[in-house]
């Protein structure tokens, strides 16, 4: 039996948000297709886990603490990094009015600040050696809102304007940057927000697939975090060359509405 095609062996990736749901299934991914994944994530345990099982190593940080994103610690984090995957993330649902600005902040600090400051350090190495890839975990939230969700789908607005504009200054240098835009997918970011769900739309917590979340969905299911892998592992090789400044949907027909 043949070995399995290694197409980014000597590849150096880092996946934030690595120790469960979609980031777990891309460092799985991209360490089957022979990268060395740093799995950062808040979680050390978890983290640990994932780097043992695919091989690869580990930065435990919660970036929300600005301090473990100062330059130096940044650079030292990022060394060699010629893949980037933000994909760390949390949700929070409320009507505007009961919003509390201090989980809004929260929200779009790490969904759309963290990515920004990851972006500026990986890009210096990366123009310097002419490779690089950013790969922005969005959502179709980043190109459609649905209420109570002010937070998330302004962060993941944000984030596509701030893929785009790296695509247009990184693509002189052969750096890459894209988003990837799946509906839901079932990760326990999704199973926490059932609950939720049920009470700002007053309707069991059973009806909420169906009724509010797969309502706009082409095709009646969640998401596999597999599937958004193996999509993150595409834009992140040779064949995906010329693909930037892309938003790649994969939310079962939501976004053709």
């Amino acid at each position: 039996m043949s070995a399995a095609p290694q197409p980014l062996a000597g590849r150096r990736a880092l996946v934030t948000g690595g120790a469960s749901g979609i980031g777990l299934a891309v460092v799985h991914e991209l360490a089957a297709r022979g990268a060395h994944v740093v799995v950062a994530d808040r979680d050390a345990e978890g983290c640990e886990a994932a780097a043992a099982a695919v091989g690869g190593s580990t930065w435990a940080v919660d970036l929300l603490d600005s301090a473990a994103l100062a330059d130096d610690r940044l650079t030292e984090a990022l060394a060699g990094v010629d893949i980037l995957v933000n994909n760390a993330g949390i949700q929070h649902v409320s009507p505007i009015q009961d919003f509390d600005p201090r989980e809004f902040r929260r929200i779009t600090t790490l969904m759309l600040e963290v990515p920004f400051l990851l972006i500026r350090a990986v890009l210096p190495a990366m123009y310097a050696q002419r490779f690089g890839r950013i790969i922005n975990v969005s959502s179709v939230h980043g190109l459609r809102a649905s209420p109570y969700k002010s937070a998330y789908v302004a962060a993941k607005h944000g984030l596509e304007g701030l893929s785009k504009v790296t695509a247009l200054e990184g693509g002189e240098h052969r750096v890459t940057s894209n988003c990837v835009n799946p509906g839901y997918v079932r990760t326990p970011l999704v199973e926490k927000q059932l609950a939720d769900q049920a009470r700002v739309h007053g309707i069991p917590e059973a009806e909420v697939l169906d009724r509010i979340m797969l309502t706009e969905s082409a095709i009646k299911r969640l998401v596999e975090p597999a599937e958004v892998a193996g999509l993150v592992a595409w834009l992140a090789s040779e064949e995906a060359a010329m693909v930037t400044g892309a938003s790649y949907t994969m939310d079962g027909g939501w976004s053709a509405r």
